[in-house]
């Protein structure tokens, strides 16, 4: 018997940042998103030999440990132990024995969600494996509470839901960690135009995103007044951005993508640099009327809205500097789970 799961990736499209306490608990936060179709696996294989083994597909690493009940920290197997050591704890479980293995399609700290991803994938695989009673919010809530709790590892809420749910949603984050997925029910043509018109670009870079949230979260505990404002803006753009697709006003999205840009960059001081603000001007000159990092900042993934037949000429532009286009299809599925 094997245990597989997948949980897909997500660009976030507006209102990112919003969702990282203690802004969302202090003032609410709201987030836009979308998951795409490159994805996070997870597959688990019992065993009974008193052994567990965690694996990264396509590489020779593996981390061998006896069956215990709480496993310590290991170096590049945080992500694995913290998912095991929270479900042992929770279901209040005896040591199991097996071997999980891990692969996902796009670099870590690419500003898709990949970690959260990870671990949406990870706990899939045991709920599937041991029936455990958990919807999707209940899925996505815990891989919080592993990576945010238990691992105190920056960051959001916004990629476990994302992970969890897939589709495209409106997320709303109150205080004392109460989340809202609202999907979207967007028509096929909406769908379609918005995906014909997105191009997604990896710049060859990727980035620690915990020093970024980690300044952002300073600036609101200490009251600076212009990242404070920023963030409020990010919010009013994720509204802004749900309000027209909703509506099918496209000829709006770069626009809004370049307003959520600008005050993004306000948040915190590493989010941008030379080569990004390049890449950006960049793709406007070709014909983008917007765009973005996704996630965090710094490096990573960045899309950008090129209206009409612009996006050929936007990629050859921007891939001058280096990095390369992504193909990409949104989905609507979010975390799957199967036994073969």
């Amino acid at each position: 018997m094997i245990i597989r799961s997948k949980a897909p990736l997500r660009l976030g499209l507006a209102g990112g940042g919003t969702d990282v306490s203690p802004y969302s608990e202090l003032f609410g936060g709201a987030i836009l998103n979308a998951t795409i179709d490159l994805y996070a696996y997870a597959s688990l294989e019992p065993l009974n030999n008193g052994k567990i083994e965690f694996c990264i597909d396509g590489t020779d690493k593996c981390f061998v440990t006896n069956s215990v009940k709480e496993i310590p920290s290991e170096p590049e197997y945080e992500l694995f132990i913290g998912v095991y050591n929270r479900v042992i704890k929770q279901f209040n479980l005896e040591p199991l024995s097996f071997r999980l293995t891990s692969y996902i399609e796009a670099p870590q700290g690419s500003g898709l969600g990949t970690s959260s991803t990870i671990v949406v994938s990870l706990l899939g695989a045991f709920v599937e494996w041991l029936s455990l009673p958990l919807g999707k919010y209940d899925i996505a809530h815990l891989a919080w509470e592993i990576e945010r709790v238990d691992l105190k590892m920056a960051g959001g809420k916004q990629d476990q839901y994302a992970a969890t749910f897939g589709g495209i949603n409106y997320l709303e984050f109150f205080a004392n960690d109460k989340v809202i997925v609202n999907p979207l029910n967007l028509k096929s043509k909406i769908i379609n135009e918005l995906e014909l018109n997105l191009l997604l670009y990896f710049t060859a870079t990727q980035r620690m995103s915990a020093t970024i949230i980690n300044e952002q979260v300073k600036n609101v505990e200490q009251k600076n007044q212009n990242a404070i404002d920023a963030m409020h803006n990010l919010k009013e753009q994720a509204h802004q951005m749900k309000d027209n697709l909703l509506m099918g006003n496209l000829n709006t999205i770069g626009e809004i993508l370049r307003f959520g840009w600008e005050n993004k960059k306000q948040m915190a001081h590493s989010i941008s640099n030379k080569l990004i603000d390049d890449i950006y001007e960049g793709a406007l000159k070709a014909g983008a009327t917007g765009g973005k990092i996704s996630g965090a900042g710094g490096g990573g993934f960045m899309f950008f809205f090129c209206p009409g037949v612009t996006k050929v000429k936007v990629a050859r532009a921007i891939e001058s500097f280096g990095g390369k286009v992504q193909p990409f299809k949104f989905t609507t599925e979010g975390l799957v789970t199967w036994t073969i």
